[in-house]
């Protein structure tokens, strides 16, 4: 993968990252509405945050071992 190629992915992880932050943000000010529909939002939230994190894990160790 040439680096121009990584820049690329990064940059484009690192709009991802914020439009995620951004959404978490606004979501962290939204009045709590109590139903089982926030729980499993909420819930459906945190899988795909964990997932997210894996997948940058993932892309770090397949930089990192492109750049050696």
């Amino acid at each position: 993968m040439s680096s121009e190629r990584i820049k690329n992915a990064m940059d484009r992880i690192d709009r991802a990252l914020a439009r995620i932050e951004t959404q978490a943000a606004l979501a962290s000010h939204a009045p709590e509405t109590g139903s089982a529909g926030s729980a499993a939002l909420a819930a459906r939230h945190e899988a795909l945050r964990e997932k997210v994190e894996v997948s940058l894990t993932e892309l770090d160790a397949l930089i990192e071992g492109l750049e050696r």
